[in-house]
């Protein structure tokens, strides 16, 4: 009798996904050149901070970075970084980041799957200079010094059929960003 192979479910990842909160009025404020210059260079900035993060840059889409990383505990202090210094220096308006934990599968150097979906759809939920994530990064990054959780609620999000609980990490004291 023939064996079917079944394809095992892909290792977990985190996605976050960074932008530029305010960016078409940064657009009509400033113009397609300058603002579309002032998208790359935020993006280049992001890609910095990946390797001390073990991310890596998976894309960018107009003002957004969509990054991978391998730890859910490194992902989230990323995410406080981006924020804390990429938006604090920058000059733009705020600076966003949403991220989701889970598996995704890999096709031609992009990423796909329903993690990297939520992902998108918690970022466009952030709020100017939050890093909001899902209870999956919470619970997978575990307790980080100089991080706390505080609760956002639960959130349906479009064409997600179970509801999502979502929390956003703030660096405290002497952790990162602080």
């Amino acid at each position: 009798m023939p064996t079917i192979q079944v394809n095992p479910q892909p290792a977990p990842q985190t996605f976050l996904f960074a932008d530029l909160a305010g960016f078409t009025a940064l657009t009509e404020a400033v113009g397609d050149e300058r603002a579309a210059d002032l998208a790359v260079a935020f993006c280049e900035r992001v890609c910095e901070l990946n390797d001390p993060h073990d991310a890596e840059d998976v894309k960018t889409i107009g003002d957004a970075c969509m990054i991978r990383a391998r730890d859910p505990a490194l992902a989230v202090e990323l995410g406080l970084h981006i924020v804390g210094d990429v938006g604090a220096h920058h000059g733009l308006p705020g600076v966003r980041v949403g991220m989701h934990h889970g598996p995704a599968v890999q096709r031609r150097g992009d990423w796909f799957g329903a993690t990297v979906n939520i992902a998108a759809r918690v970022a466009a939920l952030a709020g100017e200079g939050e890093v909001l994530l899902t209870d999956a990064v919470r619970r997978a990054a575990g307790a980080l010094p100089g991080v706390d959780y505080e609760p956002r609620g639960t959130h349906r999000l479009r064409h997600v059929s179970q509801p999502i609980v979502l929390h956003a990490a703030v660096g405290v004291g002497s952790g990162p960003c602080q």
